[in-house]
């Protein structure tokens, strides 16, 4: 009985050591945060180290990511990261109980980790550091001060004379100014992004000197559960790396068009770019990482400067006239890397240098103020979003961000369509059902959509109305559904003849291919 009794005593020590953790852990990540603010929000501990995961991903299990938690991969990275940092101070405050140098030690060891992970990162400096830096050192003396307050174990519950009082207080003073320091770090945060939002809300873009032509009125077919032909801008998609989106100030903002082949380089700001002619076009972007039938595509109206005007004015000219560069690098302002062919973009397609989307300023999470638009391209070569210099190089000489992790330096949009309407696994009753979904094969178009039930015929579908060869096409076959359980495929045809393959290929490395299906159930009227 006396040993049963004893136990507890002997653990709470320990069981105090773990809260101590955390309360230092806290500590530790609310000055790390305050001092971000001086440095850029991407110093920020978790999201450096988190930045640092991404890059060292491998790309299979980043496609698997985006699978199981589609946008909220980010969401869940992050509190993968915050989750693992509480687990380790935990452990630091329970290891200093009986060894406090080796615990304080690790305390100040995840600050030197996150700062390792801070000046890894893309466009940063030694003072990137700085946070985590003064993070860790913060963690480990609130860490000090608090076990010192605690006995040492020892053999007999109570023996040590622990003084509960001074251990609360100390704890309750850590948590108090932390939360202050955290508060201060967000609300400063906020405030040096405001002049980022001010300039955002105060941009007039200017009337399009090449306006798009109103989208025809058979384009649209409005079918429920079909995606509209123009997606808003908060149903967007949005796949990137940035856990924590740039708020650029646009008056501030400046462009560098500079490198082989460029015999006038060019710096411009907004502007300048707005003050040339700007053209209105309507593109269909889609992510290589879209699985058949995936959710990664998204149309809109896009306002910008004609990426090829800039070049040619700069003097380059494409492999094709003896131009010594056939890579566009774009760079945004978290150092990302997209690698373009410049034969592409000075084919006479609408590539732009995009400041507006659906009729107004860019969203700051689609690249506000400036980001590209290459219709035909999957975005990991020709979407760069912060844009803020482009350099032309070679293939050989330059391997962009994506490229370096297993993905095609060069990656045309491949033919997809998909069914929207009924969804995969719906309860559905015998009679005429509407199957409905959307085609695209940018800057080829889609010219025909069939659909097959059950392994059988392929019959023709409707085509909705078409704008253009850059933006997806929707489409609807009426099916005369008998009962039973049955599998829906569709399939679609480019503008140039070519039939959409069947053959099942993965993302990697440079677009899914096969047909979308759907297994639907039917049930007697």
């Amino acid at each position: 009985m006396t040993r049963t009794k004893g136990t507890p005593g002997r653990l709470r020590p320990y069981v105090l050591g773990a809260v101590s953790g955390l309360v230092a852990a806290f500590a530790g990540l609310a000055l790390a945060e305050l001092v971000a603010v001086a440095v850029r929000p991407e110093a920020s501990p978790v999201t450096a180290v988190g930045g640092a995961v991404v890059d060292r991903t491998p790309a299979a299990l980043k496609e698997w990511a985006i699978r199981q938690f589609a946008t909220a991969d980010k969401l869940v990275l992050t509190l993968g990261i915050v989750i693992l940092l509480a687990a380790v101070a935990m452990a630091a405050g329970v290891l200093a109980v009986r060894h406090r140098s080796a615990g304080i030690a690790l305390a100040a060891a995840f600050g030197v980790a996150g700062a390792a992970a801070a000046v890894s990162r893309p466009e940063a400096t030694w003072k990137d550091a700085l946070p985590s830096l003064a993070g860790g050192l913060a963690a480990a003396v609130v860490l000090y001060l608090l076990v010192t307050a605690l006995p040492r174990p020892g053999p007999v519950a109570g023996a040590e004379g622990m003084d509960r009082r001074r251990f609360g207080r100390l704890a309750l003073a850590a948590v108090a100014l932390s939360a202050g320091a955290g508060y201060a770090g967000r609300r400063l945060g906020a405030f040096g992004s405001a002049g980022a939002t001010a300039s955002r809300a105060g941009l007039v873009l200017p009337a399009p000197a090449a306006p798009a032509p109103p989208v025809p009125a058979g384009a649209d077919l409005r079918i429920p559960g079909l995606s509209p032909f123009v997606t808003p801008n908060g149903d967007f998609y949005r796949v990137d790396t940035a856990l924590v989106v740039p708020r650029v100030d646009a008056d501030s903002w400046r462009l560098l068009i500079h490198g082989d082949g460029v015999d006038a380089p060019l710096t411009l700001g907004l502007r300048e770019l707005l003050a040339r002619p700007l053209v209105e076009h309507d593109i269909t972007l889609t992510c290589v990482s879209n699985e058949v039938g995936g959710p990664y595509a998204g149309n809109a109206r896009w306002l910008g400067v004609r990426l090829a005007d800039l070049l040619r004015e700069a003097g380059v000219r494409p492999p094709s006239q003896g131009g010594p560069a056939d890579q566009l690098v774009a760079r945004s302002v978290d150092g990302m890397t997209l690698g373009t062919p410049v034969e592409t973009v000075l084919d006479g397609r609408e590539a732009l240098l995009a400041v507006g989307m659906n009729g107004g300023p860019l969203p700051f999470e689609h690249g506000f103020p400036v980001r590209m638009v290459v219709p035909g391209l999957y975005g990991y070569v020709s979407a760069c979003k912060w844009l803020r210099e482009l350099r032309l190089t070679t293939f050989d000489a330059y391997d962009a961000y994506w490229v370096r992790r297993s993905w095609a330096p060069r990656a045309p949009v491949k033919t997809q369509s998909r069914i929207d309407t009924p969804r995969s696994g719906a309860e559905l009753t015998a009679g005429r059902v509407a199957v409905a979904g959307v085609a695209w094969a940018q800057h080829r178009g889609i010219s025909r959509v069939e659909v097959r039930v059950d392994a059988g015929r392929w019959r023709e579908a409707r085509l909705a109305e078409a704008d253009g060869n850059d933006t997806w096409r929707q489409w609807v076959w009426q099916w005369e559904a008998a009962p039973g359980r049955h599998v829906l495929e569709v399939r679609a045809t480019d503008g140039t003849g070519a039939v959409q393959t069947g053959e099942r290929a993965a993302t990697l490395p440079d677009g899914a291919t096969g047909w979308h299906a759907v297994s639907v159930s039917v049930s007697g009227r």
